[in-house]
């Protein structure tokens, strides 16, 4: 009896942890040609006559409507530029007449779809309510990117009002467009609120994309989708045309499979935006040409701080972190470990800031699209959403009814948190610890693991870094640094404002020597 009594428990046990392994998925996902493809090989074919920029583009839709609606549903698509082939024949009789914009010209970009474009486009953050709402002038970021000769050629599903809506919620998931499904391991999430750029990149739907972040809505989801993500300081890329919500907080920035390609694109959108004061600050700061930067022994002689915040959390993280950390060394740098940037817990400022923020920023959106604005301030969204029956099916209005209980920005509370916020994470964080020992830049692991997605629970963060950069306004870069099994992690760089070029010859440098980066397989489990 006792025998039995052991015997049944661990054949149950491992039969559990059978019924769990990853597997293949049934949809079957074909070779595509373009896989892995950088933007400088696009170029070289255009050179060649190999491609032409109609070809591309359509080879890229055709691997949307493929696998994101079809095949393993991964979902990171809410709709495809009709005019993108259009676009596309007129970029190719530029060539033909011997112009060529640069090294975005023919490129395919992904925009995440709280990005406005003046055309057949809405621009919808993910809500029901802006699902007919049709900008009526381009963002900064897309006007750049059609003066670069990129073609927009499709709007990124993300995480609804780029998370800044319930007190809880599953990444990736909007009324418009659905959950987003991580392409590594499918029923794993993508993170957010950038999940759609994140996903479209990992699994080869374009050559690049953009994302927003706020609070770690690049770094995350590129960390759980394997690519490298850029949140430039707050300042070098132009916000008008975004959905907001944190004029403090808030910046779009590049996501793309390689440091390379990333940096091509961060050239690309910088420049004073009248509708952004904050880039002002970015007048001799700025660079047009960063690839200058991408330098294979980036690593030598440059001190590094570790930031160990995050060690023992999860153990899987900190073997890789601590491999990283070997490279690092043994490429010339210098490491100097940091328990902490920060005392106590000054990021809860950052609840204030956002929600006074939001209301603030939300209502001058609204009137940035004139009489035919869905909604004229947040106390609208909010009724709308709650009259949407599929808006209210999983999750509910917590933060932005937060938010509509503030007041205005110049109320003496949302002063006080935002400086007292900057003080902890910019004066006494970063730009302290990295004077105090003479840093170049500071590392961390991004965050753990991609989690289950759950429809009822919501996210389960376990780990995470990007609160330094982001409520700093500081650079941040994620760089895949291995896997967790079938799902990968990333490395975060970051340091004081306006430090993208040595971040860029850091990250560079790391990796070109590590090479962490894989194409993701589109698994599924039991």
């Amino acid at each position: 009896m006792k025998i039995f009594q052991f015997v049944l428990p661990t054949f149950l046990l491992a039969a559990f942890f059978l019924s769990c392994q990853v597997k293949d998925s049934p949809n079957k996902v074909r070779p595509f040609q373009l896989d892995e493809i950088t933007i400088a090989k696009i170029q070289q074919g255009y050179k060649d006559g190999t491609y032409s920029v109609r070809q591309i583009t359509q080879l890229y839709m055709d691997r949307i409507e493929e696998i994101d609606k079809n095949g393993p549903m991964i979902n990171s698509i809410i709709m495809v530029n009709p005019d993108a082939l259009q676009i596309a024949d007129s970029l190719d009789q530029e060539l033909a007449a011997g112009k060529n914009r640069g090294p975005l010209h023919g490129i395919p970009v992904i925009l995440k779809d709280n990005i406005d474009t003046h055309d057949k486009m809405p621009t919808t953050a993910g809500s029901r309510i802006l699902k007919d709402s049709y900008p009526l002038q381009d963002s900064w970021v897309a006007q750049k990117l059609r003066e670069a000769g990129a073609v927009i050629l499709a709007k990124a599903n993300l995480s609804e009002w780029a998370n800044y809506r319930g007190s809880f919620s599953s990444s990736g998931w909007s009324g418009v467009g659905g959950q987003t499904n991580n392409p590594y391991v499918l029923d794993r999430n993508p993170c957010g609120s950038s999940a759609g750029s994140a996903v479209a990149v990992s699994a080869n739907l374009c050559a690049v994309a953009v994302g927003t972040e706020t609070w770690g809505s690049i770094m995350c989801p590129s960390n759980a989708n394997g690519i490298v993500g850029i949140k430039p300081t707050v300042g070098l890329w132009g916000r008008s045309g975004i959905v907001p919500i944190s004029d403090t907080q808030d910046t779009a920035g590049p996501m793309a499979r390689t440091v390379s390609d990333a940096a091509i694109l961060l050239g690309a959108v910088i420049g004073v935006d009248p509708g952004d004061k904050k880039t002002l600050a970015g007048k001799g700061n700025s660079h047009s040409d960063y690839t200058q930067f991408l330098k294979q022994d980036g690593l030598q002689g440059k001190r590094i701080g570790y930031l160990k915040t995050e060690e023992g959390t999860r153990h899987k993280v900190d073997r890789l972190m601590h491999r990283a950390v070997r490279f690092l060394k043994s490429q010339g740098a210098e490491i100097i470990e940091l328990e902490k940037l920060v005392e106590g817990t000054p990021w809860t400022n950052s609840r204030e800031v956002l929600a006074f923020e939001f209301k603030d920023g939300l209502k001058k959106y609204f009137a940035r699209l004139g009489e035919d604005a869905p909604v004229t301030d947040l106390e609208g969204a909010i009724a709308a959403t709650l009259a949407d029956s599929l808006e209210m099916l999983y999750f509910n209005l917590g933060r932005m009814e937060n938010a509509q209980a503030k007041g205005s920005l110049d109320s003496r509370e949302y002063k006080k948190a935002r400086r007292d916020m900057l003080i902890a994470y910019r004066d006494d964080g970063i730009d302290q610890a990295m004077d105090d020992h003479h840093l170049d830049a500071i590392i961390a692991p991004t965050g753990g693991p991609a989690w289950k997605t759950d429809m009822i629970n919501g996210d389960n963060f376990v780990l995470s870094t990007s609160v330094n950069a982001a409520l700093s306004g500081y650079p941040n870069i994620n760089v895949p640094m291995g896997f967790i099994g079938e799902v990968p992690v990333g490395i975060s760089f970051f340091g004081k404002a306006w430090s993208e070029p040595v971040l860029l010859e850091i990250a560079f440098a790391y990796e070109q020597g590590t090479q962490h980066r894989q194409a993701p397989k589109f698994l599924s489990t039991d």
